[in-house]
Order: structure tokens, then sequence, then C-alpha cells
């Protein structure tokens, strides 16, 4: 069985079909397919309040060449969602209702708790029982937190604070100090925290630190890193540092916002697994199609 995941984020849509394996009772998914194309709607939404008709035009192109390269793997079943740029726009629900007339393919738009939600349902996994968690997802338009007591999540709330919403000056004024005013209010006192960071912007971050003890790098590594990047011009990010165009920009204020939220609730060290929302749409689509099956 194959199955696919789309997710329409503020930065970039991204595109993962994987092969679902069976090992006895166990279950896991094999990537086969991957890929990443900058839409970089929140640009347009961020500012006018709007997806322009040329930004239209590219989603359908994209999600056209997607239905391709799942008709290619022969894709049992696959699942589209769209994060807070299209479902903040004025003419989202009108591009979702074109799209499923034109092409048959239908966008769920979810909001920040449901996003928070399916990231959650595979980043148990990598939890253990007996510590306290913040995890902390940054996507272009916003950012979720989460806290968790080994593997139960005990709170959660999302903010509309991300890196395109940042590097566009679009951010509320008053957005840093509610979310550091939640972080300190609902982190357990006198707690040690261990930061999960999920999103593509600390991904890269985290492997570009040469160091990592337990595969854990330290609140320090990410501010050393964040600054050597910083120093560096847009062009000299892309042509030296090898970042994609669409990271370069965006890398040191989604950073701003890892390190500011560890800093508050004093995490300091972070994790990043190879997981976030395209994984969480997988396992949905996987479980539907069992229930479908039963």
């Amino acid at each position: 069985m194959k199955i696919a995941a789309i997710d329409i984020g503020s930065n970039a849509a991204r595109m993962q079909i994987s092969s679902v394996l069976h090992d006895k009772k166990k279950i896991s998914f094999k990537k086969v397919e991957y890929v990443r194309f900058a839409l970089r709607l929140g640009m347009d939404v961020f500012n006018s309040g709007k997806i322009s008709y040329e930004s239209e035009a590219r989603i359908k192109k994209l999600l056209m060449a997607y239905r391709l390269l799942m008709e290619l793997h022969e894709v049992d079943a696959y699942m589209i969602c769209a994060t807070s740029a299209m479902r903040e726009a004025e003419n989202g629900s009108n591009i979702v209702e074109r799209i499923k007339n034109e092409l048959g393919m239908e966008i769920h738009l979810i909001d920040g708790e449901k996003e928070a939600e399916l990231i959650n349902n595979v980043i148990i996994a990598v939890l253990e029982n007996d510590k306290t968690y913040l995890h902390i997802d940054v996507g272009g338009g916003s950012t979720e937190l989460n806290i968790y007591k080994g593997r139960t999540k005990i709170a959660a709330k999302s903010f509309k604070i991300g890196s395109v919403r940042l590097l566009e000056h679009k951010e509320a004024p008053d957005v840093w100090r509610k979310m550091k005013a939640w972080v300190n209010e609902t982190i357990p006192v006198h707690e040690k925290v261990i930061a999960v960071g999920t999103g593509g912007n600390i991904s890269k971050l985290f492997n570009m630190i040469e160091s990592k003890p337990n595969g854990m790098a330290s609140l320090e590594e990410l501010e050393r890193k964040r600054n050597y990047i910083d120093q560096f011009t847009l062009e000299e990010r892309i042509n030296l540092l090898q970042l994609n165009a669409d990271r370069a920009d965006v890398i040191v204020p989604a950073s701003d916002i890892y390190i500011s939220v560890m800093k508050w609730a004093e995490a300091d060290e972070i994790i990043v697994p190879d997981l976030g929302l395209k994984d969480g749409i997988l396992l949905l689509v996987y479980e539907t199609l069992l229930n479908e099956e039963n």
C-alpha cells in the first residue's frame, strides 16, 4: 500500500509519498518520494489579506504535478491540508472550492489546534515517560506550542507568529508578550524541560550543528549557529552556505522564535526528530483507510 500527504504551508508546499510497512502488529511508513516547492503564500496573505491570481495558478500547477506523481506511484489514498496562510486568506475558501471543481482535489483548511493534534500523533513516539517536554513547531505563519508530561499532552496553544510573518513584519505587536506569558504560566515550576523542535528551519539549523551529544543540541549551540548565519548576506547564505533561497531569508527569524521560547522555558537542550505535519497527515490517511476496510 502507498499513501501520500500534501502540506500547503505559508512558506512552502510539501508532498510525501510513503509505503506502508507491516512488522507483526507494528506499522511504519517508508518514504519513497518527497517534493518541496516554495509557494510563499504568506507573502501574499500577510501583506494583502488574500492569495493573488498568480499564486492561485501556481497552486493549481503544483497540485497537477503532485497528482501525476501520485498516479505514477499508484498511491491508494492521500490528503491535502493547508495551514495558516490559506486559512487566513479572504479568498482561501473560494480557491479551495475552485480547485475541487477544476481538479477534483479536496483541500482541508485546518486550524492551529488540528495542526498541533496531527503533529502530536507522531511526536509522542519519540518522547520518554519520565520527562517534561516543550514542543515548538514554527511554520511560516503560526507557531504551535505543546507541553508534555511524558507522552501526555497537558497544554497547547497556537500563536500568529511565524518565519514569513516575521520577515514581512506582520506579527501582532503583543504576540511576543502573550507567548512568553503563556510559557511562564503553563510550564510546571522548577521542572527541567527539554525542547522538541519541528519545522524545516529548526531541522536545517540542527543539521548544521556539528556536535550533538545524545542527539541533542544545546541552546548555546543554536544561538551560535543562528548568529553565524546572520552575519552573511542573503546572497552569501545561498551561495556560500548553500541554503535554498526560500530558506535563506526565513531561517534567522524562525530561529529567534525557537531560541526565545527555549529561554522563557529555561530549556537548555533541544531534540529535533525528523517529523512534522506531513507525517501526521500520513498517519491520518492510513487510519482512515483502515476504518473504511473495517
